[in-house]
């Protein structure tokens, strides 16, 4: 059997940043016991204007779940102080999904044997214009982690195009260094989301076992690295259910608070993943990660942050969506297609789906939810003058 590489060392192409925000989360999570808050402490975290670290490990506790409508009602009301009835729409478009890493829960991951495709440049612009018919003005660009199928500059090209018919552009990439993030901004990149998929290091190990991802602590500083490279925003995201989704919650808002205070210019993203079942592996399913517990998860992100935006993906079905969009949540993706092209319904997909949607409403569909319900769909809050 090959020899592992040490998860904890960076490799030789990777930026060391100077950076505290890493261990404090860490040491944070490690000292949280969700079991030890009482309904008490979690009804005076809601009575608190603002919620303090401690209030956020009480809304994220066991004893909060009994209390998750009056929790959910507070929710509610401070997403509509901040954002109104307005909800962000946007698409996903994976243009590759080639991977060199080995996670044993992904379907992208390497070993997998799947049918794997990139979109050329002409083929990127034909998706994009396909998209941009539907109204959106929103795109999220993504690729499997392979830097050597997916360099840099093939990203910062489709950052390009993006730029022609979308108002924002999101990347949902490998992790880069700051100069490389600096590159695919002046591209038109503005934001970039990272899933740390678990805090836990012990378990991220278990869970990576090949490709740059093993490296734990180049991912965890992504953010930063995105910041430090001109971002406008950076999304925050375990994948619950890998490891105990409590402690991944809380270490997620932790490590978003921590930026926030380091970066107050930034824009801070919750993304909020459960497990899904992928090809291959069918015996994957969420840890004890039920709906209430999703939901109460969205909500202290929301009572933690206030300002930040919310995304509730595909991964849930249409009726939890439209109810947590009600709630919580304040971005929504719509016409998703998790495979390698195919938006535009005349040419067949060409790469195999990174994992099963269960949402397969089109972007006509979801605007009609969100207006029935007297929300207002957004396509884009960004003006350029």
């Amino acid at each position: 059997m090959e020899e592992r590489i040490d998860h904890m060392k960076y490799l030789p192409d990777m930026e060391q940043i100077d950076s505290d925000i890493p261990d404090r989360v860490i040491a944070e999570m490690n000292g949280y016991d969700p079991s030890i808050y009482t309904e008490n402490d979690v009804r005076q975290a809601l009575e608190h204007d603002e919620k303090t670290v401690d209030d956020f490990k009480a809304l994220l506790s066991p004893a909060a779940l009994p209390l998750l409508e009056e929790i959910a009602e507070a929710a509610r009301l401070e997403t509509k102080k901040h954002f109104g009835n307005s909800v962000n729409m946007f698409t996903p478009l994976y243009i590759s999904n080639y991977c060199e890493n080995y996670c044993i829960y992904c379907g992208f991951n390497c070993h997998n044997k799947i049918h794997r495709a990139k979109l050329n440049a002409e083929e990127i612009e034909h998706e994009m214009q396909a998209i941009a018919k539907t109204g959106l003005q929103e795109i999220l660009i993504l690729t499997g982690e392979s830097k050597k199928m997916s360099d840099v500059k093939y990203i910062g090209e489709a950052c390009k195009i993006a730029r022609k018919y979308f108002k924002v552009v999101g990347l949902e990439v490998y992790p880069m260094n700051s100069d490389e993030y600096r590159y695919v901004h002046e591209c038109g990149a503005d934001y970039v989301t990272v899933f740390q998929e678990t805090y836990n290091s012990d378990k991220y190990e278990t869970l990576h076992l090949a490709g740059h991802k093993r490296i734990f602590p180049y991912r965890v500083n992504t953010q930063e690295r995105a910041l430090m490279g001109g971002m406008r925003g950076v999304g925050f995201a375990a994948l619950l259910g890998l490891s105990d989704f409590r402690k991944d919650a809380f270490a997620t808002g932790m490590h978003a608070y921590l930026i926030q205070r380091k970066y107050p210019h930034a824009e801070i993203a919750f993304s909020c993943p459960r497990l899904r079942p992928i090809i291959n592996n069918d015996k994957i399913n969420p840890k004890d990660v039920h709906e209430p517990q999703l939901l109460q998860v969205i909500c202290a992100y929301r009572l933690f942050m206030p300002f930040a935006s919310i995304t509730i993906s595909t991964r849930e079905c249409q009726r939890f969506r439209d109810n947590v969009v009600d709630i919580a949540a304040t971005k929504i993706s719509a016409g998703v297609d998790v495979g390698i092209g195919g938006h535009d319904g005349e040419r067949e997909k060409k790469g195999d789906e990174q994992f099963e949607i269960s949402d397969s409403r089109n972007v006509d569909e979801v605007y009609k939810a969100l207006t029935d319900k007297g929300l207002q769909p957004v396509m884009s809050d960004y003006i350029y003058v």
